[in-house]
């Protein structure tokens, strides 16, 4: 059990996690500037955190839809 508490760290893609208030993030996240409880800082992912697919995929997806609204008969 984690007695010193948590940190919220997001990375690349947006995707949120927690981490050991007294361990540096891991490679390729960083800190959000939010700590306390586990319980805590899983809520505040709970809030934050409303769609799980990775930005690349959110931004593929997104680039697919302009191109399906310019070209209806593809």
């Amino acid at each position: 059990m984690n007695e010193n508490g948590y940190k919220v760290v997001v990375n690349d893609e947006e995707q949120y996690s927690i981490w050991d208030v007294d361990s540096p993030p891991p490679a390729g996240w960083n800190e959000v500037g939010v700590s306390g409880t586990k319980e805590e800082c899983l809520d505040h992912v709970d809030r934050v955190w409303t769609d799980m697919r990775p930005r690349s995929l959110r931004e593929a997806m997104e680039r697919e839809a302009t191109v399906d609204m310019a070209d209806p008969q593809r």
